[in-house]
Parts: C-alpha cells; structure tokens; sequence
C-alpha cells in the first residue's frame, strides 16, 4: 500500500470534568483527528502519552490513508509531566474517548498505547472496565473517573511494560546523594570500565536490586516529607531526580538480545544523557512520584491494568528499540487477560524512522488485524 492517501485533519480542544478552559483560551485537553479525506470512518483510534505531545502522532495520517480515524490526544499534562495526576489524566483521555462516539460519530473506539503511552492506555481501559483505582496521596478520588467509556480494542506499539517498571529499569543505583549528580559508588557504577560491558551474572544481580532500592528510598522520602510538609501548612513540593539513562542493556548486547543499536538511548550517548539534565522524571511534586514513578504507590505499573483487559489485543514490539526491549514486550503480552491477543514483531528502532517504510509496515499490520476483527 501507498504511504498514505489523502486525509483531513481537525484541532480538538475540550474541557474536562476535572478541568476547564484557561482564561488564555487553551483547553485542557487538546489533539488534532486525522480522518479519510471526506469520509467518517466507523472506527477510531485514540493515541495519548504521560506528558509527550501526541496531537501530531506520526501514524495518524497512516491510518486515516487506510480508511481510520485517528485522534493524536493530549491530555492536561503534556509538557507538565512534574504535576502527572492519574486520576485526572485517565478523566481528560474519556473525554476523548466521547468525543470520538458523540462528535465524529465513530462506532468502534481503538485505544493505542504507544511508548509509554502503553501503560497509561492500559490504565484507562482498566479503569473503565471495572473501576479499581485510588486516589492520590492525601487526595479525593473525583467522580468522573469512575464512570469513563471502555474502548472495544487495545493496541500497544512499542510500548514500556508500566511508568514505575521502566523508570527503575533505568535509573542508576550507583547515585550516593540525590541532591549530587557526580557522586557515585564506583561498585555500582554501569560506566566504570571494571564493570563491564559485558556485564557478569553476579553484578546484574546486584545492580537491579539497588536499582529497587533506590526507588524504594525515594517514595519512603517523598511520604515522610508530605507528612512534614502538611505539619508546616505546605501541601507539597518538587524535587529533582538525576542520572536515569542506566539500563545495563543499553550497553551490553548480550541482555535481552535484539536488532538494537549498543551504546545510543533515546537521548544519545547513554553515559553523556545520564550525566545531563534531560530524562523521564527529572522534576516531580511529591505526589506526581507517588502516583506515576513509585514502585510502592504508583497506578501506573503494566500489569494490574493490563489483567483486566479483555477486550482483543494487538501487541507490536520494535526489535530495533533501545529502550523497549523484547522481554518487556513478551511481558506486556503475557500480562494481557485477553483471549483474542497478538504479538507481532517489526524490525525497526522505538519511532518507526529505521527503514524507511516501518511506519507503513505498522499501519498495515494495525488495519489489517482491525478489519479481521471487523473494525
């Protein structure tokens, strides 16, 4: 098939139960819908990240070619991700959802959970499905959220396992003092050529289970200072977080074998990243780790959400993506309650750039396996 035939696009800005419009005149939650070129398709796709802008997602022109609707959402928390709230989030993607059924008149809904989207698209079909989750830390659950429209079919694309899973994956344990970015314990430390690459059976041990620890002491922190915060009047605060491009297989080839490239994260050179200033959780409130990055309290975790999904499911894995790896996929897919799932492998890095035609490759796979099940 042809990259893409011609195609609409229209800018959607909505409130939310939760959120209203802003007196500078953005709305809360906003994306564009790409559409068959003067056609209402019978089916949607909704797209959204934790923070990322996905009004321009790469595939929605792709998949409004191939006779699909497609809605690149955002939530209120795009670019914001130090103030993420799931409750609030999994409010604004209904939103979308609605506005597909109700407005673009569309009759099968398809919730894409693409990078870290994944999880977070998972959580939403949970929470829809059978209500389950709890407020944030020292807050009160809103009322929308336990009323949100389910989608009828679950696609992830290269998608992270769960927000805490992929963060701890990554995050460096040799960091001694969080408040220093250079300190280090040398016996911990993926960059210290005594080490490795390749990395010993023995040190990985080790070095995933600091890994844990690390987040561990994090939440134990952000709880007992929320608890001081509120005896001083003051209901929360941000904090930094350093050096979280650290995974041992960005490095080694030999952990969790795949088409990946050694030595690059999605920031570039992973030890110049880890020592930068750009990363997933760099900025948080205290709550904002609670409820997205804390192994101990975070909603956001793969696996409890996707238990309850049984709606079909289609998985895509990247076997050229340096931060989703196969386990990671093989894990989500496993995870999935679904009796109908799919788990498809594309040779191509996280964004689909490499080669040339994984973005066409991806959207013939997702409108072929969505017109098998009549969608």
């Amino acid at each position: 098939m042809a990259v893409m035939a011609g195609f609409d696009s229209k800018f959607v800005g909505l409130d939310s139960p939760t959120g209203r419009q802003n007196p500078v005149g953005y709305h809360p939650c906003q994306g564009n819908y790409f559409s068959p070129a003067g056609k209402r398709p019978r089916t949607a796709l909704i797209a959204t990240h934790y923070n990322v802008d996905f009004s321009e997602h790469y595939l929605g022109p792709y998949m409004a070619g191939r006779g699909y609707g497609f809605l690149g959402w955002n939530t209120r928390f795009r670019g914001a991700e130090a103030y993420f709230l799931l409750e609030h989030a999994l409010v604004d993607i209904g939103a979308g959802v609605r506005w597909l059924r109700e407005e673009a008149g569309v009759e099968n809904v398809v919730i894409l959970g693409n990078s870290g989207g994944g999880s977070l698209m998972g959580a939403y079909q949970s929470q829809a499905t059978s209500p389950n989750i709890r407020a944030s830390h020292g807050m009160r659950l809103p009322d929308a959220v336990l009323n949100l429209p389910p989608a009828d079919l679950y696609i992830a694309l290269a998608a992270h396992l769960g927000r805490p899973e992929v963060l701890t994956a990554w995050m460096d344990p040799s960091v001694v003092d969080e408040n220093d970015p250079s300190a280090a314990d040398s016996s911990l430390d993926m960059y210290n050529p005594q080490n490795g690459p390749p990395y010993s059976p023995e040190f990985v041990k080790k070095y995933r289970a600091a890994q844990i620890a690390r987040n561990h002491r994090i939440t134990q922190w952000a709880i007992g200072e929320l608890e001081r915060l509120k005896s001083q009047g003051v209901s929360d605060r941000l904090f930094t977080l350093q050096r979280t491009w650290a995974d041992l297989r960005m490095m080694d080839a030999s952990l969790d074998p795949s088409d990946r490239q050694i030595g690059l994260c999605y920031a570039g050179e992973p030890k110049a990243a880890n020592y930068g200033t750009y990363g997933i959780g760099t900025c948080n409130t205290l709550r904002t780790w609670l409820s997205m990055w804390s192994l101990q309290e975070s909603q956001c975790g793969g696996a409890p959400h996707l238990n309850r999904i049984t709606a079909p499911s289609l998985v895509i894995s990247a076997t050229a993506d340096t931060g989703v790896f196969p386990s990671d996929a093989k894990a989500l897919f496993e995870a999935l309650a679904s009796k109908d799932k799919t788990l498809v492998s594309i040779v191509a890095d996280h964004y689909l750039t490499t080669p040339g035609t994984a973005r066409v490759e991806a959207a013939d796979r997702i409108a072929a396996w969505l017109a098998a099940h009549g969608a």
